[in-house]
């Protein structure tokens, strides 16, 4: 059997037009409506909030007297509570207990976070459980150590 006789060819001057579809009347596209609605506004003390986002910045000006990272890449903060007026408190650890800036980190914090805009009292509370290890860091810092 040779090539030509597997298929059958008809040579035609046109093909038919397809069928027509129905036609649906729908209401405008939903699309538009979705698009043109506004976000919900995050409130100051939540995280993507204008208070949050500073206090984490100025977190993130704070280093490690002995690791040049900074204390919120190091996985040093545990938590940041904003309330609606402003207090703010600051859960964190040290790389040690026997850190030499564990009296002074604390004052350092609290004076940082309180000149972040929108923050009444920043208060920091030192805590040593769960201790701190080097799974706490931001993928950041641990290439800035060399250690990805």
């Amino acid at each position: 059997m040779n090539e030509e006789s597997k298929f059958a060819v008809e040579e035609v001057e046109a093909a038919p037009p397809p069928p027509q579809r129905p036609r649906v009347d729908r209401e405008p596209d939903y699309l538009e409506g979705f698009l043109s609605h506004k976000p919900e506004p995050v409130p100051a003390g939540e995280p993507g909030g204008e208070v949050y986002d500073g206090v984490i910045a100025a977190l993130k000006e704070i280093y490690d007297p002995e690791i040049p990272v900074n204390i919120y890449d190091l996985g040093l903060i545990y938590g940041v509570d904003v309330t609606g007026d402003g207090h703010v408190v600051v859960t964190m650890t040290l790389t040690t207990p026997h850190c030499p800036v564990a009296e002074s980190m604390p004052g350092e914090i609290e004076m940082q976070v309180g000149a972040v805009p929108g923050v009444g009292v920043a208060e920091v509370n030192l805590v040593w459980d769960p201790p701190w290890d080097p799974q706490k860091m931001s993928d950041e810092a641990k290439l800035e150590l060399g250690m990805l």
